[in-house]
């Protein structure tokens, strides 16, 4: 008889949990489709490396997963609390007709299982699908062969998900059994009819928090933009994020107390059509979900920052490959070591003999051709002594310098080369080349987070001094170059000086770059495969010789790429979700609660066409002002993160800006129009 009767209930109530059912199924969709990237990925040919990395994102990911548990924990707890308050009438009259508390929350019991499995079930479905263009997707972004994939379903995240799930229903079975266990008749009848008093709150007092709130949330925002220069540890960021959540949650509160008063100043506005009633209902639901407003407002901030900055990474990265990579092999080593530079690092004998003879010489040792492996070979080095740090380089600007850097090292020896040996690397990179008299030099870089500290000495005129003979500087600014090939913007200043400028005693690394010998992809790895070799052989023989190349750099960087975007998709979606079924959740209850409201607008003669218009603009005002808000801050805030990544560069931003506001639209645009058919349907019953 009560499964029966729950599953009647169920049917008949079917539109009250399409929200429920839709935010329990893509929650349990987008679980199974992270936590199964192990196993749609094991036939995805990959090097050992990249292997790797997709076997460390996917233990980050299953960390991420508990947290993601979590918020969805919150959230179906959050979404019972809703359906038992749409039910309150229907429980109520049960009463009446003499069935106890325990069958009631028995019927509930049954009706969460039911919807808990069909959700479980075709969420699953949904993943094991979507699941397959998620290999797909891993695929292309670390450009594997897919000639062995295969269609795959992930016995372990499946297992996994159901133990996720079931222990978060659990803890709502046992939530929704003591809300039943505690509800009284009276309330349960006449909950419809209570109605929320609104309290005006005082408007000098909303008007002096508002200003005061806005000024600490100004502060915030400059402590990440512009007096950002001036932190110099990981703890001070928690500084402008604390004062940025207070102060949106006093934002709001204040402007729950504004939004009604200041409109009903303006009478005809307030007056006209069903305004007055619409602008009371938003004053209303904004002044009770002050809390709840201000972290749906936080989670969408982090969702706009998250995508924004992730995907920006990863598309940054794979543009700056071909520019910060542009041949094939770097290899370097140190030379002239000393006995004592060997005795405060730890080297050996055999690695400070080493440093005696070139690259050419001791890759000759190691028994590798360098004639049958390169092209277009060329070796440079790179000078340093300890007349020539960074505070001899600052000229007057150093005081600037140590007060807006207080915590910078300023006792580095700085690095140098030869204007022929820079011009050398510029041609083969297909960079600008530079001329020099004999008291010039120039500084290069492509680190922004140096190039502004540079500047500052360029513009000043900051003489240096090497071997007793003083240059000045050919330009007043930064010009863009590098020597070490990467992924990143790291050179973070190299002295271009005349070739009279240093002698051998001052040299300290020689490079080695060229281009592989190959004329496909795979003669490429073959030799990548000697060069790893090579480094083995290298390590024990008791060379100090090193290498970077074109391809570990690309895996490295597409996997640290991947890594960070996936993360960021992970808790982007989750979050994105949670703060629009939050939203969606709310006003459905509110929409329960107003049925008599609306009747009464219709006996008054307002018709449906003004009653849709009034409850379209209702939500829409309450949608979009978390949004709004959260918005202001992301602008901010993406700023501060790509101050933080600029070692990535920022040229790929506008793309990912783009890519988040397609999944805002979609997903938090999605949300918005289901709640209000719903709620139009739940104001004509």
């Amino acid at each position: 008889m009560l499964y029966k009767l729950s599953l009647r209930n169920i049917k008949k109530s079917f539109k009250d949990y399409a929200i429920y059912f839709v935010t329990l199924m893509l929650g349990v969709a987008i679980f199974y489709i992270f936590n199964a990237i192990d196993s749609q990925t094991v036939l995805i040919n990959v090097t050992k490396s990249t292997r790797e990395i997709i076997n460390l994102m996917v233990n980050m990911l299953s960390g991420v997963s508990v947290f993601v548990s979590i918020i969805l924990g919150f959230l179906i707890i959050y979404a019972s609390r809703f359906l038992i308050k749409r039910r309150n009438k229907e429980f109520g009259i049960y009463l009446t007709l003499g069935m106890s508390k325990r069958k009631i929350g028995t019927i509930l019991l049954i009706e969460t299982i039911i919807i808990g499995l069909l959700s479980l079930a075709t969420g699953l479905v949904a993943g094991v699908l979507l699941s397959q263009l998620m290999s797909v997707f891993v695929a292309n972004m670390f450009e594997a062969d897919m000639t062995k994939f295969t269609f795959i379903v992930s016995s372990e995240a499946i297992i996994k998900t159901i133990i996720y799930f079931g222990i978060m229903y659990l803890l709502v079975m046992i939530f929704n059994t003591f809300s039943v266990g505690k509800c009284k008749l009276i309330d349960l009848l006449y909950a419809s009819k209570k109605t929320e008093k609104i309290k005006l709150k005082n408007p000098i007092i909303c008007i002096v928090i508002f200003i005061i709130s806005a000024i600490i949330l100004g502060y915030a925002y400059w402590c990440v933009t512009i007096g950002v220069e001036g932190m110099q540890n990981a703890g001070e960021i928690f500084i402008p994020m604390i004062l940025g959540a207070v102060s949106t949650f006093f934002i709001i509160w204040s402007v729950s107390g504004l939004i009604l008063k200041l409109v009903m100043h303006f009478k005809g506005t307030y007056f006209k059509g069903l305004n007055s009633f619409t602008l009371r209902q938003i004053s209303s639901k904004i002044n009770t979900t002050v809390f709840s407003m201000t972290i749906i407002c936080l989670m969408l901030f982090f969702t706009i920052c998250i995508f924004s900055s992730s995907l920006s990474i990863k598309n940054s990265m794979t543009a700056n490959l071909k520019e910060l990579a542009p041949i094939d092999i770097e290899l370097y080593k140190t030379v002239n070591m000393t006995d004592e530079h060997a005795a405060e690092y730890g080297y050996t004998p055999e690695v400070v003999e080493d440093s005696k003879i070139s690259i050419n010489e001791t890759l000759e040792r190691l028994n590798f051709d360098i004639n049958d492996n390169f092209k277009d070979m060329t070796n440079v080095f790179v000078y340093a002594t300890d007349e020539l740090t960074t505070k001899d380089t600052l000229g007057n600007s150093i005081s600037y310098v140590k007060k807006n850097y207080p915590y910078l090292d300023l006792n580095s020896a700085e690095a140098i080369m030869t204007v022929s040996d820079y011009n050398k690397v510029a041609k083969l990179y297909g960079n600008e080349t530079f001329t020099l008299k004999n008291n010039e030099y120039i500084l290069v870089a492509d680190f922004d987070g140096w190039i502004g500290i540079r500047n500052e000495a360029l513009k000043a005129n900051a003489p240096i001094t090497i071997l007793g003979q003083t240059y000045y500087p050919k330009y007043d600014e930064i010009k863009k170059g590098f020597l070490n090939i990467s992924s990143n913007h790291i050179n973070a200043g190299i002295f271009v000086v005349p070739d009279s400028a240093v002698n051998d005693s001052l040299k300290e690394q020689e490079h080695l770059l060229a281009n592989y010998k190959a004329s496909d992809e795979e003669g490429k790895k073959e030799i990548e495969d000697k060069i790893s070799d090579l480094g083995n052989e290298a390590y024990a023989s008791g060379t100090n010789i090193s290498a970077s190349t074109k391809l570990s750099i690309y895996e490295g960087s597409v996997g640290l790429g991947a890594l960070v975007t996936f993360i960021g998709l992970y808790l982007g979606i989750i979050f994105l979700i949670s703060s629009a079924a939050i939203l969606a959740l709310k006003e459905l209850s509110e929409s329960t609660d107003n049925k008599e409201r609306f009747n009464m607008l219709r006996k008054l003669g307002a018709d449906e066409k003004m009653i849709n218009k009034a409850l379209f603009r209702q939500i829409g005002i309450f949608f979009l002002f978390p949004l709004v808000l959260a918005i202001i801050h992301s602008i901010f805030g993406i700023y501060f993160c790509n101050y933080l990544l600029a070692t990535f560069g920022d040229e790929e931003l506008l793309p990912s800006i783009i890519m988040t506001a397609i999944f805002l639209i979609v997903i938090y645009g999605s949300y918005f129009v289901i709640t209000y058919l719903c709620s139009k349907n739940i104001i004509k019953e």
